[in-house]
């Protein structure tokens, strides 16, 4: 597999011939902090994702609440999650997250990314969101992913990370000069296994919630 990195307009973006499976279903890349791109992890077996805890109810945590976002926390659809943000060893900083939708798309949607049977009868869902620096450093080309959908029952979905261009759930790295106040849409991609089973909500398990298994839900 042979990739190589292009700069459009500030942003990093990663073009890449052929298919690599990551995790559970995954076209990957991690963007580094200085504005490069690392290379995608190859497998040809997919191994289990990370651990996590079913979201939490949102009576119990009280939705939304002043201040910062805590572990296990649920957020209702549209609202801001706050919390402090690291991304490499340089990038420090404060983002507001918010899930905009977890809209359900058609399994011919997967077709161009030739997945072949490991797509066989799941269906596709798009959790879009959008980051906002509401924190006073420059965040340029930093990456907000680790963004996962469960289902219905507080399961897990399989998560499917897209390297290059997917017109249905495009996300990139943070643009430069992306300074307080800038925002940033996002998708990530969450595959429910059968028409019959619906991805109900969103999860952020990345930093400062990677440890401990639990990260910020919305739904």
């Amino acid at each position: 597999m042979s990739s190589s990195v292009m700069r459009r307009g500030g942003r990093v973006k990663l073009a890449s011939v052929g298919l690599v499976v990551v995790g559970s279903l995954a076209l990957s890349a991690c963007n580094g902090d200085d504005g490069t791109a690392d290379k995608p992890v190859g497998g040809a077996t997919p191994t289990s994702s990370a651990p996590s805890a079913k979201p939490s109810d949102p009576a119990a945590n009280g939705g939304a609440t002043g201040g910062q976002a805590k572990a296990g926390q649920t957020f209702k659809i549209g609202e801001a999650a706050q919390f402090p943000f690291t991304y490499g060893t340089t990038k420090k900083g404060e983002i507001a997250l918010t899930v905009d939708a977890i809209e359900k798309g058609d399994p011919a949607d997967l077709a161009p990314l030739k997945l072949g049977d490991k797509a066989s009868g799941k269906v596709p869902y798009y959790i879009r969101y959008t980051v906002k620096n509401v924190g006073t450093t420059n965040l340029e080309f930093a990456s907000v992913s680790h963004m996962k959908g469960h289902l219905g029952d507080g399961t897990e979905a399989q998560s499917l990370l897209i390297v290059g261009d997917f017109a249905k759930c495009d996300s990139e790295s943070l643009p430069q000069g992306f300074t307080n106040g800038k925002t940033q849409k996002g998708c990530a991609v969450a595959l429910a296994p059968s028409a019959a089973t619906k991805v109900t909500s969103a999860e952020y398990w990345g930093d400062p919630f990677s440890l401990g298994g639990k990260g910020i839900y919305w739904k």
